[in-house]
């Protein structure tokens, strides 16, 4: 694997771990697809550091659980607007 990915995957862990930002949010700030992100914190990331790989996935797999809440809440904050 190519320096500059190792530097990017563990920067965007890092990230992820100390925002608790989703895989969404990480790409718009890194100016990456959503599909580099998984596949960097999904597949290169445990190959390069497991314990580091094992607090994002942690953080993942809540945004995970609670994504339909916050889809629930947007759609609500969408119709409030059209109404109000």
């Amino acid at each position: 694997m190519k320096d500059y990915i190792e530097e990017r995957v563990m920067e965007v862990a890092k990230y992820i771990i100390e925002s608790q930002a989703t895989i969404r949010k990480t790409a718009s700030v890194f100016g990456v697809s959503k599909s580099t992100i998984h596949k960097d914190m999904t597949e290169r990331l445990p190959k390069i550091n497991a314990q580091v790989a094992e607090q994002a996935k942690t953080i993942l797999d809540l945004n995970k659980a609670e994504r339909h809440i916050r889809g629930g809440r947007a759609t609500k904050m969408k119709y409030k607007t059209i109404e109000g």
